[in-house]
């Protein structure tokens, strides 16, 4: 098959192309700096140069495509520069499925995120529930809407099929997640909240989800690729135990939103120092949580267990 994708010099989109590679399918990927693509060249991928507004380089990318998996997306928790993730997940979102539309995809996989339903309250939900309260971040808002656009493509006949990734891990990952991994696993303690909830999942199996939504999802459905559920402190402490290190420092959870209200109080007098303390202080004690079933069942998906992916974490950080 010949695949198209977006977000492929990307955590996610990376281990998508190679997983596609791998597979023996023809990619093409969208990027905007080709700089940046020296590993897709190296393993055979072919490049369109362009970005998410640009309906000639996504015509481009979607032309002739067995199936386009749109993974680009913004993320940046703590920061309210909402013009540029409004850009890129809701109108990039809407650009990439119009050309995809226009270009006659028979199949495209869209990532939306297990964040859209906020902070679930300790409840696992399904991809039949809705949140309707506000979001905790701009991103968790920005890829509701996103979400809510390619549902109406979906009804209007384009055979987008979702999915819906927690918390994804795994060697290369730059987000703030992965950066304290990486700290825990070479023996600091940064101090983390004791509450929350998030689903772990590996990269790979994320990877492998995605390719199994396009060859078995069903057109207009969406699917949570949710991994084992555990708080950010637990993950935290079994990579170190698994390492051999000494884990986290952790603060209560009443402490977290206590600083939240201050940082609130305080923002409304003088401008926060850097980005929006108050999103990531309740993001960060807040339960994104969803059920896997309908994927396991529907897909065949299956996430490793968060001792094996934390395992192979640290055996590629070793080697």
């Amino acid at each position: 098959m010949r695949y198209a994708i977006t977000g492929a010099t990307g955590f996610v989109g990376g281990a998508l192309a190679a997983e596609l590679r791998r597979a023996g399918h023809e990619v093409v990927a969208l990027v905007r700096d080709p700089a940046r693509a020296d590993t897709l060249r190296g393993i055979g991928v072919e490049l369109v140069v362009g970005d998410l507004d640009d309906d000639a380089a996504l015509q481009a990318l979607c032309h002739g495509a067995d199936g386009v998996f749109h993974v680009a997306g913004w993320y940046r928790l703590g920061n309210r520069d909402r013009a540029e993730a409004v850009r890129v997940n809701v109108d990039g979102t809407r650009n990439v499925l119009a050309a995809a539309a226009s270009a006659g995809a028979p199949r495209i996989v869209y990532t939306s995120t297990l964040a859209i339903n906020s902070d679930t309250g300790g409840e696992l939900v399904d991809e039949g529930y809705r949140y309707t309260g506000r979001h905790l971040s701009v991103y968790d808002e920005t890829k509701a809407k996103a979400h809510e656009v390619a549902a109406r493509f979906a009804a209007d006949g384009l055979p987008v099929i979702t999915v819906m990734p927690g918390l994804v891990y795994g060697p290369g990952d730059t987000s703030q997640t992965g950066r304290l991994l990486h700290r825990v696993i070479e023996g600091q303690r940064p101090l983390v909240p004791d509450g929350g909830a998030l689903c772990w999942a590996y990269v790979d199996d994320i990877a492998a989800g995605h390719l199994l939504a396009m060859e078995r999802g069903t057109p207009g459905e969406s699917y949570m690729l949710a991994g084992p559920a555990a708080s950010l402190a637990t993950g935290l402490r079994l990579a170190a135990e698994i390492a051999g290190t000494r884990g986290p420092v952790t603060v209560p959870t009443w402490a977290v939103k206590a600083m939240a209200r201050a940082a609130e109080v305080a923002g409304r007098i003088v401008p926060l120092p850097s980005g929006d303390a108050v999103e990531t202080l309740r993001a960060s004690v807040a339960t994104y949580l969803g059920d896997p079933a309908k994927a396991q069942q529907e897909l065949g998906w299956s996430s490793r267990s968060l001792r094996e992916g934390l395992t192979a974490l640290i055996a590629s950080m070793r080697t």
